[in-house]
């Protein structure tokens, strides 16, 4: 399948397309825009991703075909490498990543040997709410009820909400917490909390199933973020800065979740012309502020709190910055 698209279908004449401003290498007909996901179907990402594909394609001159990709493996980094292909630099492919990879690339730079300074950045459709629970237990009704028990979690990969957020837990928290890594996504890790192989997980909000917190089958142990889904409300979660002992400890998680604020980021390779790359940045822009795209999204239960490409970049800028020391005892905590 081609990763190459059109800003414009074959019936537009040369005419319409000159008044798009389109480079001529965007002329040709028959193609679509590709949405890679470096996630497996079913999980948060893949969801935020699919619901962009049904929105972005009004406002991309032509309204192209769009399409998602799922190109799962190494906690999405092979979905980012993907832009190195010749085929991804002609404006036809954004990537949906797992946004913990920007903050890794600072802590474990071989690990993840990206620098997401080098890359063009589309926006993030929202920052991060991300929530910790276990399977509901008698005698289990918070965070402080697991003193002395030792639980389990599941993960897809180093650098994962699920992953980091579990650190916090063990490492900031208090909870004795064993992490089991190798699951696909949050879909895979939800169905063996329900089998009993897992005590629970931390995944984004949107991927917490409404069933569970209807029949209050779960307990939430700590949210990732001041702002309070109407769902939490009344159940008095506390947040992970709420818990933490001191300013230090607040300021290594702050390093630890700085990415977070783009939660769901998009971006493309360095080498997409700029005029296409500014009308795919406007697209997405647009489609932010579309009706429909945020009724949708509402229906979804998936938060939308955008961030610009500039907006975005800024983040990015600011992560590269952090002072040494602090990013040395971030390292740690994901080392441990």
């Amino acid at each position: 399948m081609s990763l190459r698209f059109v800003f414009g279908m074959a019936v537009l004449s040369v005419a319409s397309l000159t008044q798009t401003a389109l480079p001529s290498q965007a002329q040709d007909a028959d193609k679509t825009f590709v949405i890679v996901v470096g996630s497996a179907a079913g999980g948060s990402y893949d969801a935020n991703a699919r619901l962009l594909s049904r929105h972005i394609g009004k406002y991309l001159p032509g309204h192209p075909s769009v399409i998602v990709r799922n190109q799962p493996g190494a906690a999405s980094m092979t979905a980012v490498r993907s832009l190195d292909l010749p085929s991804a630099k002609d404006g036809s492919t954004i990537v949906a990543f797992q946004s913990g990879l920007i903050g890794q690339s600072r802590l474990t730079p071989k690990e993840v040997p990206f620098d997401f300074r080098k890359y063009a950045w589309i926006g993030s459709i929202t920052d991060d709410f991300s929530a910790c629970y276990v399977w509901r237990k008698p005698g289990i009704d918070s965070i402080h009820d697991l003193k002395g028990r030792k639980v389990v979690f599941g993960q897809s990969g180093p650098g994962t909400n699920a992953d980091l957020y579990a650190r916090i837990l063990r490492n900031f928290l208090g909870v004795s917490l064993d992490l089991v890594a190798g699951y696909k996504g949050g879909a895979e890790t939800s169905l063996a909390i329900e089998r009993g192989e897992l005590d629970g997980q931390c995944s984004s909000w949107g991927s917490v199933s409404a069933d569970w917190m209807d029949n209050h089958r779960i307990t939430f142990l700590y949210r990732s973020s001041p702002k309070t889904p109407p769902e939490l409300k009344e159940l008095n979660v506390p947040t992970m800065m709420e818990l933490a002992a001191n300013d230090r400890d607040r300021a290594i998680i702050r390093a630890l979740v700085l990415d977070r604020e783009l939660a769901r980021p998009f971006i493309t390779s360095a080498d997409v012309p700029a005029e296409r790359l500014k009308i795919l940045r406007d697209a997405f822009d647009q489609t932010m502020r579309d009706p429909e795209f945020l009724a949708d999204a509402e229906k979804e239960r998936q938060l939308v709190d955008p961030k610009s490409s500039a907006e975005a970049t800024k983040v990015v800028e600011l992560i590269y910055s952090l002072p040494d020391d602090i990013i040395e005892a971030a390292r740690t905590v994901m080392a441990q």
